[in-house]
């Protein structure tokens, strides 16, 4: 009796959730939207999905090659601008771009998804510039345009909506890019705190594993040997040739488990702008939602025996 009554509910729960979260805002087509990181990827993929939804989108591009093969492909409603959101001038500047634009009416979203995960190697082949070139495109550079923004989306009571990773709930390899997404958690979440008053919604998406220039097979391995030429003799001792090379096999194989599929995050990034409930956390992708999302939530002991499945044994170990 109990368990078919906790069936019922539940089930009236999913109903209900499936009901309100298929309601969309109105007056689509009047509602700015600008996207950092639009020359390939994810970004590019919501610009043009947004753009035939109606939505004005202002693609914010790195380089002009990026820009011109998108607007080849939008309609003219579809606005680009380029943006390096490591430059402060860069950022003050598409800002004002986009006060142009917008108006009195404001910026209705703002989808931080520009990103880089390179370079990425085990913790102690790196250096602190190493760290610091992705911190200071994914986190500090996200954490600017937002602020820079964030007037502009108030004003429109809009949504911002960051792109952080199911490795910014387990952090599973050395580098700037894990460290990067828990930030961009923890900032999403003190954002979202502060902007409730203010009728801003705060989204965060949590992709997987998903075939994107970032996951390129051939540019990570590049990475690598790069990394490891500048490592310390004694550091190389240490790990050994074998250590790299079973790195590499492993790191191929993951590649090749990536899903070619990016609407499944697009559509959540679309989801969290154009729904008058908007989630507050997306994952997107089934090695999300079975595998990552669930290992977050393990004892860190039992994760990391799971993750060591992985590693190879370096040449020294204890």
């Amino acid at each position: 009796m109990w368990l078919y009554l906790a069936a019922v509910l539940a089930g009236l729960y999913l109903l209900r959730r499936w009901h309100r979260e298929r309601q969309t805002v109105p007056r689509l087509s009047e509602k700015y939207v600008l996207i950092t990181g639009c020359d390939s990827g994810f970004g590019n993929l919501l610009a043009r999905q947004l753009d035939v939804r109606g939505l004005r989108v202002l693609a914010a591009c790195l380089t002009e090659k990026g820009a011109a093969q998108l607007r080849a492909v939008a309609s003219p409603r579809l606005q680009t601008v380029l943006l390096d959101v490591t430059s402060s001038q860069s950022v003050a500047a598409v800002t004002a771009w986009v006060r142009e634009r917008v108006g009195d009416q404001g910026l209705w979203g703002l989808v931080n998804n520009a990103g880089t995960a390179l370079p990425t190697a085990p913790n102690e082949w790196l250096t602190k510039e190493d760290f610091v070139k992705v911190l200071d495109v994914n986190l500090v550079g996200l954490i600017e345009v937002t602020l820079s923004l964030l007037p502009l989306v108030r004003r429109a009571r809009g949504r911002v909506v960051n792109v952080a990773s199911v490795m910014g709930r387990v952090s599973s390899f050395g580098g700037g890019y894990c460290i990067s997404k828990f930030g961009v958690e923890a900032f999403s979440d003190s954002l979202r705190l502060e902007m409730r008053s203010f009728g801003v919604k705060v989204s965060v998406i949590e992709p997987g594993y998903f075939r994107t220039v970032i996951t390129n097979a051939e540019t990570l391995e590049k990475n690598f040997l790069s990394v490891w030429e500048k490592v310390p003799e004694e550091t190389k001792a240490s790990y050994g040739e074998n250590y790299l090379k079973e790195f590499l096999v492993a790191l191929k194989q993951m590649m090749k488990k990536c899903s070619p599929n990016l609407t499944l995050v697009t559509d959540c990034m679309e989801h969290a702008l154009i729904s008058r409930f908007p989630r507050t956390r997306y994952s997107a992708g089934w090695d999300a939602k079975l595998l990552f999302i669930p290992l977050s939530y393990l004892p860190s002991a039992l994760t990391d025996a799971i993750f060591a499945w992985s590693y190879p044994e370096p040449a020294q170990k204890a």
